[in-house]
């Protein structure tokens, strides 16, 4: 007779205890800091610009499809570092199939425009390497994709900033998943 009150005393606690942990479950549906996300976007400038997205309908609509990238959601590890800070903020607390729109400024997202990162290097140079420099032409250096800026008779001036920095971004985001890799 005792073991059996006790069995039940001991159900009543497991059975307590886990309806208890049942209120905390919400927490697990909605984004928060080192889960492991995906994500559908669409970004665009603050005039309605589209420069990027994980979206194959909206980049053909938008004129920037690209037949070798495989649009797909986007995963990344919330507050890990691999996506911008406006953007990784943007995302917490948002639950699966939610839509945000987030409005990310320069300082969040790819910087200020630094015209000390607009760098002069001789036409010449360029030219010795087989490159025939043109205002606006991106060159791909060891730092990434650069662009020439502007030039003059003897020199391009070639700019290392990011071709986002100084813009304010607006993403539109819907959350696919959480904790799916």
């Amino acid at each position: 007779m005792k073991k059996t009150i006790l069995l039940v005393i001991l159900a009543c606690i497991v059975l307590i205890s886990g309806c208890a942990g049942n209120s905390g479950d919400q927490e697990d549906t909605m984004v928060k800091e080192g889960d492991y996300i995906t994500v559908n976007y669409i970004g665009q400038l603050e005039d309605g610009t589209i420069f990027d997205t994980s979206l194959e309908e909206v980049a053909k609509e938008a004129g920037q499809y690209n037949s070798a990238r495989e649009y797909s959601p986007l995963g990344f590890t919330v507050g890990a570092g691999q996506m911008i800070k406006g953007f990784d903020n943007g995302v917490v607390g948002m639950e699966i199939g939610e839509e945000r729109t987030v409005t990310i400024p320069a300082a969040e997202a790819y910087g200020e425009y630094n015209e000390e990162l607009v760098q002069p290097i001789e036409i010449s140079k360029l030219n010795e390497m087989g490159i025939e420099p043109e205002v606006g032409m991106a060159l791909y250096t060891q730092h990434g994709q650069v662009t020439v800026a502007k030039m003059n008779e003897t020199h391009a001036f070639i700019d290392y900033n990011h071709h986002l920095a100084g813009k304010t971004l607006v993403f539109k985001i819907t959350l696919v998943s959480i904790g799916q890799q």
